[in-house]
């Protein structure tokens, strides 16, 4: 017991007075100081009584009636057992939120990791549909045909892409800004695939209900136009993301920004910044103001939708949201912002409307007889005067325009060589974008009595002169009666005069004396090349020909008498300037004897002075030609030339409907002598061969006309001219193609 008093340890309990034996209820007095106690109720081991041998103490029994000491009032008092439970429900609710809070973590974590498990199948299955990786490489851009004139200047670009591929150094620094600032603001620094883009674009899309915002990157869209079709599937999507990383992984960022800038799609047939440039400011990329950088950018999201030849008011609008973001990134100032909106920008209008694109598409139907299949970008120049190109293309346009309608003509052809055989000029149609169909090249139309030196030559091949005298009368051969123009008849005539006033009966008289086959023979030594029928009619002519093929048969004509190839390709280079083509060849030789050609040039100067032609005669030269009218006023011709050029211009209508007598002499003598007034300024005077005191000599390649102001001009090297014709009994092949 001392032992236990001297650890303060538990006091005896004492009976109480008026309790009775059986109390033995503890009272504060009898518990022990320091004691510890359970919140049960029960004493440490340490406090536990014992009895005197170290045994366990007695239970003592409750008193019947007693309370017992958990109930509502026990020894340590009623408000302490109320607290009691309201601790333990705290508790229960911590506890409950944190299993909740383990609970959410636990499953999703199970949850992400088979998120990342599905996103990984995914990601497998689509890239086992992609070819291996050591086969992938980024597919060679289209070629691109660059089309110059004789001086260089570009007149149309040709192939897939309308444009030609250009280095990223070689573009205004605000181009390609413009680009990133509209399309990718985290290009330099994302690795292919855009997190924050993606999100930003998913909420824009969720609040606006509709999809308004992509969160493709430059690189995605660069792997999507390089690799895959533009299917909005999820196949794609994972694709293209895949494709992306590798992009980032193999290509710099100036690389993979020069082939996006080099290939995306800007509307009109236009891929590429540079095909985009020429078509809708009709200069190169490398030229164009920051204005005109932004217009071009800003088509990125609606090609069609933002194109400035369609809709220049939105064009316009979304040029400013796209120096707005130049602005904000920082790579213009606001004031450059500003005057940039303010300035206005000057869109071509006559692009898919001009006559070069007739001798374009003419040009890349020829070339796989030159260059077989193209693989890389090539320049083709031809032997195009594009002075002499808007000029004609001008006086068609005009004569059409005012007179076209009062005489029953919607469409015409104007084609201009030179002495050589190269084409100066050739205009297939009043408006390309109307109609591409080139009728100079392909229209095989009758031409009447432009037909008609031909039969005269082979009368004077057959001994006759142009003194010879004919009757004009009416005559009839079989059943075929032909008769004149005029409806009259003058009785005896000469040739000269039979020819200068197209005298139908007199023509006829002469294919019946020398007989249709040799008068065909003529003709196809000359250049004529398509179908001819061996009947009588044929010299009022009846058998079709195409523009260009009697414009070069009347070459002949002006050269001395020899025989030429039309032709309008002069050179070819690849794009590291390897010549791969240039043309050598000559004609097919002399094919008019000098003594029949001065007199042949003498009928036919007649007719621009006494004859049908006199509204085409030149002020300033001779010059020698004859008009055309085939049956019912279908078809008006005026086929001339000088010592210098030969012109052939043709009227008429794509049905074949008659006109409403639009004769060779009219409308079509008008613009004939627009077309070589222009084309001959500044040039010396040089006569006909074999006529006045002019030497009979081929003529020579001619000097450019200027090109007016009002075409815009493109940057181009200049190339060599044409070398004049050679003469020379080579194979057709080698005359035609060069050797």
């Amino acid at each position: 017991m001392a032992q236990g008093s001297s650890r303060g340890g538990r006091k005896e309990p004492r009976l109480g007075a008026g309790g009775g034996v059986l109390d033995m209820r503890l009272t504060p007095a009898d518990r022990p100081a320091g004691g510890a106690v359970k919140r049960s109720g029960a004493t440490t081991a340490k406090s536990r009584p014992r009895t005197a041998s170290g045994g366990k103490p007695a239970t003592p029994k409750r008193p019947a009636g007693t309370s017992s000491p958990k109930g509502p009032r026990g020894p340590r008092g009623g408000a302490s057992r109320r607290r009691k439970p309201v601790r333990k429900g705290r508790k229960t609710r911590r506890i409950g939120f944190g299993r909740l809070l383990k609970r959410g973590a636990y499953w999703s974590a199970v949850l992400g990791i088979w998120a990342l498990i599905a996103v990984v199948g995914v990601l497998g299955y689509y890239a086992a549909h992609l070819p291996p990786t050591s086969e992938w490489q980024v597919p060679q851009r289209p070629p691109n045909v660059r089309i110059v004139s004789a001086d260089g200047i570009l007149m149309a670009n040709r192939g897939d892409t309308g444009g030609e591929a250009v280095r990223l150094e070689q573009l205004p620094p605000y181009l390609p800004q413009a680009v990133i600032a509209i399309e990718d603001r985290r290009f330099r620094s994302h690795p292919g695939l855009d997190p924050i883009g993606l999100a930003r674009a998913m909420v824009t899309n969720l609040t606006s209900g509709r999809l308004v915002q992509g969160g493709s990157t430059l690189t995605q869209q660069l792997a999507k136009n390089l690799f895959l079709q533009p299917d909005r599937t999820l196949k794609r999507k994972v694709q293209e993301a895949i494709l992306a990383v590798w992009l980032e992984a193999s290509y710099s960022k100036d690389e993979i920004l020069e082939m996006y800038l080099n290939r995306v799609y800007f509307g009109a047939g236009a891929y590429g910044v540079d095909a985009a440039a020429r078509r809708y400011f009709g200069k190169s990329a490398r030229m164009i103001n920051l204005a005109e950088a932004a217009t071009i950018a800003g088509l990125l999201k609606a090609p069609s939708r933002y194109a400035p030849t369609r809709n220049p008011d939105l064009a316009d609008e979304r040029a400013g949201t796209v120096l707005m973001a130049m602005a904000e990134e920082g790579y213009i100032t606001a004031a450059e912002a500003r005057d940039a909106i303010a300035a206005p920008t000057r869109v071509v209008t006559h692009h898919t409307s001009a006559s070069e694109n007739y001798v374009a598409d003419w040009v890349m139907d020829l070339l796989p007889g030159y260059v077989g299949a193209i693989d890389q970008d090539i320049t083709v120049s031809t032997t195009i005067d594009l002075g002499q190109q808007i000029v004609a293309e001008d006086a068609l346009r005009r004569a059409l325009a005012e007179d076209g309608a009062k005489r029953g003509v919607k469409q015409g052809a104007v084609v201009t060589l030179d002495g050589s055989g190269a084409v100066k000029a050739l205009v297939g149609g009043r408006d390309y974008a109307a109609s591409q169909f080139n009728r100079a090249v392909n229209a095989r139309r009758q031409p009447g009595s432009a037909f008609k030196p031909f039969v005269y030559l082979a009368a004077l091949e057959s001994g006759l002169t142009p003194d010879t005298v004919r009757v004009d009368e009416p005559i009839r051969f079989g059943k075929w009666t032909p008769r004149n123009y005029s409806k009259s008849y003058q009785g005896p005539v000469t040739l000269a005069r039979a020819l200068a006033l197209s005298i139908n009966t007199v023509a006829a008289r002469l294919a019946q004396e020398v007989g249709p086959r040799h008068v065909i023979r003529t003709a196809r030594r000359l250049g004529i090349t398509s179908p001819l029928a061996a009947n009588l009619s044929l010299s009022l002519g009846t058998s079709e020909v195409t523009p260009l093929e009697i414009a070069a048969a009347y070459v002949p004509f002006s050269n001395g008498g020899y025989g030429v190839v039309p032709h309008v390709i002069h050179s070819i280079r690849g794009s590291d300037g390897t010549l791969l083509y240039s043309r050598t060849g000559g004609g097919p030789g002399r094919v008019i004897e000098p003594g029949l050609l001065a007199s042949m040039n003498g009928m036919m100067a007649d007719t621009l002075t006494i004859g049908t032609g006199r509204k085409a005669q030149l002020a300033d030269r001779p010059a020698g030609g004859k008009t055309g009218t085939s049956q019912d006023f279908r078809d008006g011709w005026f086929i001339g030339y000088t010592g210098t050029l030969t012109t052939a211009v043709w009227l008429g209508n794509d049905d074949n409907s008659p006109t409403k007598r639009a004769t060779g002499g009219s409308l079509p003598a008008k613009i004939w002598k627009e077309v070589m007034s222009a084309a001959h300024q500044g040039l010396p005077v040089a006569g006909l061969p074999g006529v006045g005191t002019q030497p009979v000599q081929v003529a020579k390649p001619t000097a450019g006309v200027p090109v007016p102001a009002r075409r815009d001009r493109a940057e181009g090297d200049p190339e060599r001219r044409l070398a004049p014709m050679e003469g020379g009994s080579r194979s057709l092949l080698d005359r035609i193609f060069g050797g």
